[in-house]
């Protein structure tokens, strides 16, 4: 058996009539066929099309579905599963658990490892013992992130005392310097960002952030040398490798915008 599955084998495994698989084929980034009975899908397919459906009956629409999809895309190292990952739906985000972190792909924002702590059990004596400087971090980043929604400036508050707690928290530095970069405080962004690499020299985000924010200051050099860094974290990082191709081209610098550029399409594609 070579695993593969025609159109009606999908409608009839994920109970969906044509038009509705037609929908989520779209909303996972995977070409429509309009001769569907030739088009064979793989077991990959199968496994991105459940997951696109089970978020949109979650409530999750079509757009933002797509929008996820294709940042795990980038976000996914070289010929791994999006299988070996749990997506789900967490009121009206996506969040996705890679067994090591929660984070919100679209986004980029960490998420508590809920999974991971543990409660601890509780003593024969009357007195809770106190908590840790990590656990209270983990409280205080707990704390912000419901805060964002509600009060930008109380959760910034919450992050830099989660930050004060346990100064190496990267998680916290990143999203604290999202906060700052999503309300044009650039230099606070740059400083919290260059902070995440610092303490997560290994993670491509925080690289590509620091070059996101250095290009909004026009510091071109240092943009590049951030992007060049988010790479060599992660090679398959697309939308990296497609900044980076524009920042070439405005810099003339012609023979490296092509080549980034059909990197970043040789991933899309």
């Amino acid at each position: 058996m070579n695993g593969d599955y025609s159109s009606g084998d999908l409608c009839r495994i994920l109970r969906l009539s044509a038009s509705a698989l037609r929908s989520c084929l779209r909303a996972a980034l995977l070409s429509v066929d309009r001769s569907e009975r030739a088009t064979r899908y793989s077991f990959q397919h199968l496994v991105i099309l459940r997951t696109a459906k089970g978020l949109h009956d979650a409530g999750v629409s079509m757009r933002q579905i797509r929008k996820v999809l294709d940042s795990l895309r980038r976000q996914l190292g070289e010929g791994e599963p999006l299988s070996s990952l749990n997506i789900y739906a967490s009121g009206k985000r996506v969040v996705v658990w890679d067994g090591r972190s929660h984070w919100q792909p679209d986004s980029g924002q960490f998420l508590l490892n809920f999974e991971a702590i543990r409660l601890v059990k509780p003593t024969k004596r009357l007195r809770r013992r106190p908590r840790s400087k990590a656990e209270a971090a983990l409280a205080w980043f707990e704390r912000a992130m419901r805060l964002q929604d509600e009060s930008r400036e109380e959760a910034r508050r919450a992050y830099q005392e989660a930050i004060r707690l346990r100064p190496t928290f990267v998680e916290a530095h990143l999203n604290l310097g999202l906060l700052h970069h999503d309300d044009g405080n650039l230099k606070e962004a740059e400083a919290c960002y260059r902070r995440a690499v610092r303490y997560g020299p290994a993670l491509a985000l925080a690289h590509f952030n620091l070059a996101v924010v250095l290009e909004d200051q026009y510091d071109n050099s240092g943009a590049v040398a951030a992007y060049k860094e988010a790479l060599r974290s992660d090679p398959t990082f697309r939308e990296a490798h497609g900044n980076l191709a524009q920042l070439y081209e405005q810099l003339g610098l012609d023979c490296d915008a092509v080549r980034h550029y059909a990197a970043a399409k040789r991933l899309t594609d």
